[in-house]
C-alpha cells in the first residue's frame, strides 16, 4: 500500500482493536478492486488490472484468514469470557459473525479459483465471468453489513470492556499469526 502524507497512521499489535478497523478498511479496498475488475466480464487485463487482481487474491487468500483467526480465535473468545453485559448482549451477534465469516470463505475460495482461471487463460468465459461477478457482488453485501456490526458494535464494546491484559494477549496472538515475535 503506498502512504499517504496526512494520512492516519494504522494501528500496531499495542491497539489490536484499531488494527483489526483498520484491518477492515484493507478488505474494503481489496474488495473494490476485485468489484471493479469484475467489471471486465472476463476479457483480457491490462497490466494494472492484472497486477491488481493478483493482489488482491493474494490478501483474500493470505491475510483474511488471519483477521478471521484474529476475531474467532482472540477477539470473541475474550468477549465471551467477560461476563460484562454488554459483551453478554452481543453473543447472538457474534454468533452470526462466525457464521458469515465461514459463508464467505467458502465465496472467496471460488473467487480465487475463478480469478487463478483469469489469470492462467487471460480470457474467463462468459459463464465463468458472470458467476464471478455474482461472488464478488454477494461479497460486498456480506463484508458492508458484516463489517459495520464489527465496527459500530463489537469493537466499541471490546475496548470498552476487555481488560488491558486481554487486550495485550490479543495483540500478541495476532502478531505470532503473522510470524512476529
Amino acid at each position: 500500500m503506498p502512504i499517504t502524507i496526512g494520512a492516519k497512521r494504522e494501528s500496531d499489535f499495542t491497539d489490536p482493536i484499531g488494527m483489526l478497523g483498520d484491518c477492515h478498511r484493507r478488505i474494503e479496498r481489496f474488495l473494490h478492486v476485485l468489484v471493479s475488475v469484475a467489471k471486465q466480464n472476463g476479457g483480457p487485463l491490462d497490466d494494472e488490472q492484472r497486477t491488481a487482481l493478483i493482489t488482491s487474491l493474494r490478501y483474500f487468500r493470505d491475510a483474511a484468514p488471519k483477521h478471521t483467526a484474529d476475531e474467532e480465535d482472540s477477539l470473541f473468545p475474550r468477549l465471551r469470557r467477560t461476563g460484562d453485559a454488554e459483551a453478554i448482549a452481543l453473543l447472538a451477534r457474534i454468533e452470526s459473525l462466525e457464521q458469515e465469516h465461514e459463508c464467505a470463505s467458502k465465496v472467496h475460495d471460488e473467487v480465487d479459483q475463478l480469478g487463478q482461471r483469469w489469470l492462467d487463460q487471460l480470457t474467463l468465459t462468459v459463464d465463468e465471468a458472470s458467476r464471478l461477478s455474482t461472488l464478488v457482488g454477494q461479497l460486498a453485501i456480506l463484508y458492508r453489513r458484516h463489517i459495520e456490526i464489527e465496527d459500530t458494535e463489537i469493537f466499541p464494546v471490546a475496548a470498552k470492556v476487555l481488560s488491558p491484559a486481554d487486550r495485550t494477549s490479543v495483540g500478541a496472538e495476532m502478531a505470532s499469526r503473522r510470524g512476529i515475535a
